[in-house]
């Protein structure tokens, strides 16, 4: 799906992959489509539903709107196991240790000391048997360093039924998705009813690939896009094996902004209502096209492009760090509500070890005003064995801007426990905000029963669930000064060297005389040995 807004152009690409497999122990020995490597591990550690995405840049809410699927800067990773899992702990270990070799990521870093139990942000997105829902067997870690770079791709891409050979992922050119301003792929995996009693049910993996692209900054002199722009090469046909493939092109903003034509014409126009607002598609229907070149869809701009004022969407927040110095300071999360009611919301932060913040400095005001927390939950962190986390269920007034304040202490580690760039800091992992939104402005997220983008069209609700995830932080702990120990290194090993040598030679080189003249001789070199540089006065008889 391809939409654009302002500078921006803004790509989705979802691979969903249902597979009807039979339920037990070796259900993920005999794969089709599905791909056994993933199948494997899944199956090996006892999961339920499996989440993972590897993220470079940050998603701007208040510009871009909310994406059709959300992630955090880095590495993120959560998991709901099956209620007869024992030893999660254990499980947990293995499980990001197998993932890691399957990814090419450094999802091993990721064990008790940085995972969490959430007993209210994170629900399963699929079938469960068990209406009692156990926070014991969901863990959730952030690695908000990690760097996503083709080592992640290609392993992602192999996964895909036809890999990178055909279909869109041959559009996957590392050399254009990693020169945009946002990109995250993602694996999701969650258990959905094969029919609509839901008497069995079925596995379904979707992998997404989110990219954010400026025009502008990649040398363009206009605002025109095209395919081969965008990925450096066109279309050459769908994947054989899938059932459906389209592209969606949002045109909603034909109707207020400055219109662009698509080359070719689509095979169809939809029209979404869905929250209340109108949004509308044009549709290319690949597998009901002949290819007799590679396909290259183009947008052109008839007028120059008028940039309209952006409109902010319902929520967004950000977050930052107060204080100065060394010893103590906060973390200050703003969160901005612009509808015309009042919004409940579930804040969850995931604090470093190291990094121990204080329950009774939590502060929360909207207009000038302190709102007490409806429910609060709070597990205090265990140097090297457990992190800090706090949830927060908050009602927060209608266009409002909420501050949430929480101080912190800085920390001294074992020299061993600092990285080899000390000085470049400690990351702190996002913020989640869960929201129920009563309207759909800007809303892109897929419907819970819906696999693909198609199911989200006309799909009102009550309500939209919505996750939102904040900035990464960067913090300096005390450092020490790790150049001292190589300056004393290299001073005591000159001074031993200087003084050592000399008196080395000089106290264990053998004299021997042979013969009268040779003594002279053997007398003056002593001389010049201990007074370089001096010429000898007399010779010794």
């Amino acid at each position: 799906m391809v939409y654009s807004k302002n500078d921006w152009n803004k790509l989705l690409k979802m691979f969903t992959t249902v597979w009807d497999a039979p339920s037990g122990p070796q259900m993920f020995q005999h794969c089709h489509l599905f791909p056994r490597a993933l199948g494997e591990v899944a199956g090996r550690h006892n999961v339920q539903e499996l989440h993972v995405t590897l993220t470079e840049g940050l998603w701007r809410y208040e510009y871009w709107g909310f994406p059709v699927s959300d992630a955090a800067p880095g590495a993120e990773l959560w998991t709901w196991f099956r209620n007869d899992t024992k030893d999660v702990d254990n499980i947990w270990k293995k499980l990001t240790g197998a993932l890691s070799g399957l990814l090419c990521a450094s999802l091993n870093f990721i064990g008790t000391p940085n995972s969490l139990s959430p007993e209210y942000s994170f629900r399963p997105t699929g079938v469960v048997k068990n209406s009692n829902l156990n926070s014991s067997f969901v863990r959730y870690a952030t690695l908000p360093r990690e760097i996503v770079c083709t080592e992640n791709l290609t392993p992602w891409k192999k996964l895909l039924p036809c890999d990178s050979k055909k279909g869109f992922a041959s559009l996957l050119n590392a050399g254009h998705i990693h020169n945009t301003n946002y990109h995250s792929l993602g694996l999701h995996i969650r258990p959905v009813c094969k029919d609509a009693k839901c008497t069995e049910v079925s596995i379904e993996l979707r992998q997404t690939v989110s990219l954010v692209y400026d025009m502008m900054i990649l040398g363009f002199q206009n605002q025109d896009w095209s395919l081969r722009k965008l990925f450096g090469l066109g279309l050459s046909g769908p994947c054989p094996l899938a059932t459906s493939s389209f592209i969606y092109v949002d045109v909603t903003s034909n109707e207020t902004g400055t219109p662009y034509q698509l080359q070719p014409e689509p095979t169809e126009v939809i029209t979404s209502i869905r929250g209340g607002y109108e949004s509308k598609f044009k549709v290319y229907n690949i597998q009901k096209m002949s290819f007799t070149h590679m396909l290259n869809i183009v947008a052109t701009y008839s007028t120059p492009k008028v940039y309209a004022v952006n409109v902010p969407p319902v929520l967004y927040a950000s977050r930052y760090i107060v204080g100065y110095g060394q010893e103590r300071g906060g973390i200050v999360t703003k969160i901005h509500n612009n509808h015309w009611k009042h919004l409940d919301i579930i804040y969850l932060e995931n604090i470093p070890w190291f990094l121990p913040i204080y329950l009774h400095t939590l502060r929360v005001v909207a207009g000038g005003k302190e709102i007490t927390p409806i429910l609060k939950k709070y597990v205090p962190g265990k140097e090297r064995s457990r992190p800090y986390s706090l949830e927060v269920l908050l009602r927060i007034p209608a266009r409002s801007v909420t501050e949430i304040y929480i101080e912190f202490d800085y920390v001294f580690l074992k020299w061993q426990e600092y990285p080899p760039d000390a000085n470049h800091g400690f990351y702190i992992g996002s913020a989640i905000i869960s929201a129920y939104l009563p309207v759909g402005k800007n809303y892109m997220g897929l419907p819970q029963a819906g696999p693909t983008i198609y199911s989200s069209f006309n799909a009102s609700r009550e309500g939209f669930l919505l996750q939102l995830r904040t900035e990464s932080l960067i913090i300096t702990l005390p450092t020490p000064d790790f150049s001292m120990p190589y300056n004393v290194i290299c001073l005591a090993c000159t001074v031993v060297a200087l003084a050592f040598g000399p008196l080395h030679n000089i106290t264990t080189k053998r004299l021997c005389m042979k013969d009268g003249n040779s003594c002279n001789g053997l007398l003056i070199r002593l001389k010049s040995m201990l007074f370089k540089g001096r010429k000898p006065q007399a010779q010794a008889h």
